[in-house]
C-alpha cells in the first residue's frame, strides 16, 4: 500500500469524530474504498505480476463498443440494459487497476451476463423495455 494511503488511514483512525457530517463519512468511505481497491490491485499484481515479454497486443476498443456487445449478447432486455451500468462500473475503476485486471473484471461481468441461470427480476413497478 503507498505510503500516503497508509498515512491518510492512520490520520482516519487517530482523528476520533464523535459526531462526523455527510462530508467527513462521504471522504472516509471514499479512503475505505481507495485502500480497498489498492490491496485488490496489489494482490492481482502479486498473483499476475506483469509480463516482460513484448507480447502482440490486443486491438483496442472503446468503452461504447464494449457495451454495445455485451447488450447485443445478453439472451434478455434486462440484462442488455445491466451492460450500461456494469460496463460504467467498470470503466470508473479501470484508471486505478492494471490493464490485466480489467480484463479480467470484462470477462467476470461477460460471464455473468451470459449465464443463463443468471435472470434479474423487474423490480416492482418497472416494465421491460423492448
Amino acid at each position: 500500500m503507498g505510503d500516503w494511503l497508509r498515512e491518510l488511514a492512520d490520520a482516519r483512525v487517530t482523528m476520533a469524530d464523535l459526531e462526523p457530517d455527510r462530508e467527513t463519512t462521504n471522504r472516509r468511505a471514499a479512503v475505505g474504498q481507495a485502500i480497498r481497491v489498492r490491496g485488490e490491485v496489489e494482490a492481482f499484481e502479486r498473483r499476475w505480476p506483469s509480463p516482460q515479454s513484448l507480447d502482440p497486443v490486443v486491438p483496442t476498443f472503446t468503452w461504447s463498443q464494449l457495451e454495445r456487445q455485451l447488450a447485443d449478447l445478453a439472451d434478455t432486455p434486462m440484462k442488455a440494459a445491466m451492460a450500461r451500468d456494469l460496463v460504467s462500473a467498470t470503466r470508473k475503476t479501470s484508471q486505478f487497476k492494471p490493464p490485466e485486471m480489467v480484463l479480467r473484471e470484462i470477462l467476470c461481468l461477460t460471464w455473468a451476463l451470459l449465464d443463463e441461470g443468471f435472470q434479474p427480476d423487474l423490480e416492482p413497478g418497472l416494465a421491460e423495455q423492448p
